[in-house]
């Protein structure tokens, strides 16, 4: 039998992919590009991936038996904004989409995306930015929603102006992502929550593929769009579903057993433990194929998988991913990170 170790994988198509990925804009209900991105890249695969209406991507790659079909799932929303208000000195307030720190994208290009009029460019900034103007306690104030906002490069002083352009309460912000590559093999950039784990996948696949291999059992690959509003993969999956791999970002901070270099396997979240059985087999998979990984708990954390469990999905559900530094702020991550958890999903794949 072919173990994991012995499957090529072609590291540098997947962060192209990932590069490609990151950089096209994504945040969460406005996704269309970004899904068309995958399903173009994936057409080479074995396997179609057909868009839901929900928006999410779905596809099925036959495989060796169908006893306890299995599938794959990652999310390609990201954090972003939504105009919430044109102010009268006609800059824009927002309001979240996800859950993010204010002051974590402040000084942030944005994006702001007109349904008539095209896109404008902008910067986020706090609304007493300027160090000449205010004092030290305004400089300093706590960022909240209301001390915030988006400055358009565009010409408008008013709010009358500002809708003259187009823009309108409800249109979608997206922050830069920033995407940097190092020759020491680390990814900087925001969004790698959870485009990085799609790229693992699409690497995973590619290698099988190449290699002539198909999955153990029938496998769905699922992309999901609203991950980080809390249902993205609660539809979308074949009702003889046996189990269920969620891949999504681990946590790397002080305290944290994961790290920016290897596949992490979540044992806990902040809606309790995953699949007892299926994630000691990850563990098992890992040490048998060689593959580095840690097994880690998530003090504030959910995933897709849980989603499918409260939509009342009867799976067992697991979580693995790759490590990622200051989560849902300007993230980090290596290639080393995104090529182990390949491994591990090659190895469960073939398992």
């Amino acid at each position: 039998m072919t173990s994991a170790v012995d499957v090529s994988i072609d590291e540098d198509a997947m962060v192209e992919f990932l590069t490609g990925l990151l950089n096209i804009s994504s945040p969460t209900g406005f996704t269309d590009n970004a899904m068309a991105y995958i399903q173009e890249h994936f057409s080479s695969l074995p396997l179609t991936m057909q868009k839901t209406p929900k928006g999410l991507l779905v596809g099925s790659w036959q495989g060796a038996e169908e006893s306890a079909p299995r599938a794959l799932t990652a999310h390609v929303d990201t954090l972003g904004a939504m105009v919430r208000e044109i102010k009268e000195n006609g800059r824009l307030t927002v309001t979240q989409l996800g859950g993010w720190v204010w002051s974590s994208v402040e000084g942030e290009g944005a994006t702001i995306f007109t349904a008539h009029n095209g896109e404008y460019r902008g910067s986020f900034l706090p609304t007493m930015a300027s160090v000449h103007a205010h004092s030290q306690e305004e400089k300093n104030a706590v960022r909240t929603e209301k001390n915030m906002e988006i400055r358009i490069d565009a010409q408008t002083r008013s709010r009358v102006e500002t809708e003259a352009l187009g823009i309108r309460v409800g249109d979608f912000v997206a922050f830069d992502p920033r995407v940097e590559l190092t020759d020491s093999g680390f990814i900087r950039s925001r969004h790698l929550d959870d485009k990085a784990s799609v790229a693992t996948i699409y690497g995973a696949l590619m290698a099988m593929a190449a290699a002539g291999l198909q999955p153990r059992q029938t496998t769905t690959i699922h992309i999901s769009n609203y991950e980080e509003v809390g249902h993205g993969a609660a539809a979308g999956f074949p009702p003889d579903l046996h189990e269920l791999i969620s891949i999504d970002m681990a946590v790397v901070a002080p305290g944290q057993t994961s790290d920016e270099f290897s596949v992490t396997i979540c044992a806990k979240d902040t809606r309790g433990p995953y699949h007892y059985e299926l994630r000691r087999r990850l563990e098992a998979l890992a040490t048998e194929n060689g593959i580095d990984a840690h097994t880690d708990t998530y003090p504030f954390y959910g995933s897709d998988g849980e989603a499918l469990w409260r939509a009342g999905g009867d799976v067992a559900v697991a979580l693995i991913g790759p490590g990622v530094d200051a989560s849902h702020h300007y993230e980090r991550t290596h290639r080393d990170s995104l090529i182990n958890t390949t491994k591990l999903l090659i190895a469960y794949l073939l398992s």
